[in-house]
């Protein structure tokens, strides 16, 4: 219901809010924020967005409904490599009710948080449904909204974090392999509050002007911004918030991108758009991304042919 309800009243504001939308000081001397505009094919209202390589986004489309679906885009970029648009895109899993998390773990398998029934779907390479839906009831306040897994350099690296939406809190919980190519989630710990109903997150480079230590920008829908958090021992969010994009309509899902680290992010009604902030530290090209580190040892076809073989036996 409360998605209906934000749907309707984003739209009726969509233009006004898009020329309120904007970068304070001191970001606004350093970054660059661009609308991307929307991808034609991909249905509203946008979910969540991660990257299958360097220059495929995946992106979910008709979020928060039974006909949720993940779509695979490639994008076209300028001579920087800044992304500038959008080819034809092509289904590429099922994914209903996804939401505004959506990201790669381990073995590859691609997570999704869906709302409203407060559950998280996994998605094995090769697949195009959900091959797990696991309920957070009792575990997470009803309903998600994003998860991530904490990057390489920063607190609690590894960490699987998941974000509630209607609790307006993060935490921690861990994953155990369960046999059959998917992972069980366990107990969701060391909750930290911030509040404005997040939809996405992303850890900020290291060396990024403007931010000093380990920090995330977290998408609040609730509040239309976009927020800089200092992060605890266990990589999740805490302390009081900075604004760091304020005026936005829908502030969804959020992705860096592996080519640029520029900050990408979607919008949930809104228009249904990307947004694109430039000025972040570059990234470093030996660092994969988590959708690398399954296609590491023998690749794609390889790991494919044998978890087909497992479930055969």
């Amino acid at each position: 219901m409360k998605r209906v309800i934000g749907a309707l009243f984003v739209a009726s504001l969509v233009g006004a809010v898009a020329q309120a939308q904007s970068l304070p000081a001191p970001f606004s001397s350093d970054y660059t924020l661009n609308d991307l505009g929307s991808i034609a094919g991909v249905p509203g209202p946008y979910g969540g967005i991660t990257f299958l390589n360097d220059n495929t986004l995946l992106i979910g489309g008709s979020a928060n409904s039974g006909g949720g679906a993940i779509y695979a885009v490639s994008v076209t970029r300028d001579i920087n490599g800044n992304i500038t648009g959008f080819g034809t895109p092509t289904l590429y899993s099922t994914a209903p009710n996804i939401d505004g998390g959506l990201a790669f773990g381990p073995g590859g398998d691609l997570f999704f948080t869906e709302f409203p029934n407060n559950a998280i779907g996994e998605i094995m390479p090769g697949d195009n449904s959900p091959d797990l839906t696991v309920s957070l009831s009792g575990n997470v306040t009803s309903s998600v909204g994003t998860l991530a897994f904490v990057p390489a350099g920063f607190n609690g690296a590894g960490n699987f974090v998941i974000g509630s939406y209607s609790g307006g809190t993060f935490c921690t919980a861990s994953l155990t392999a369960n046999g059959s190519g998917t992972y069980n989630i366990g107990t969701c710990s060391g909750t930290e509050t911030t509040g404005g109903g997040p939809e996405g997150i992303i850890y900020v480079p290291s060396g990024s002007a403007d931010f000093s230590g380990e920090m995330a920008l977290v998408s609040q829908y609730s509040t239309g911004t976009v927020v800089a958090y200092g992060i605890d021992a266990n990589g999740l969010p805490t302390g009081a918030g900075t604004t760091f994009i304020n005026g936005l309509s829908g502030a969804e899902g959020a992705v860096l991108d592996p080519v640029t680290d520029d900050f990408l992010f979607s919008t949930f009604g809104g228009g249904n758009q990307i947004e694109e902030v430039q000025g972040f530290s570059a990234p470093i090209p030996s660092t994969p991304e988590p959708a690398a580190f399954f296609l590491m040892g023998g690749g794609l076809a390889a790991v494919i042919a044998l978890r087909r073989r497992l479930r055969a036996c």
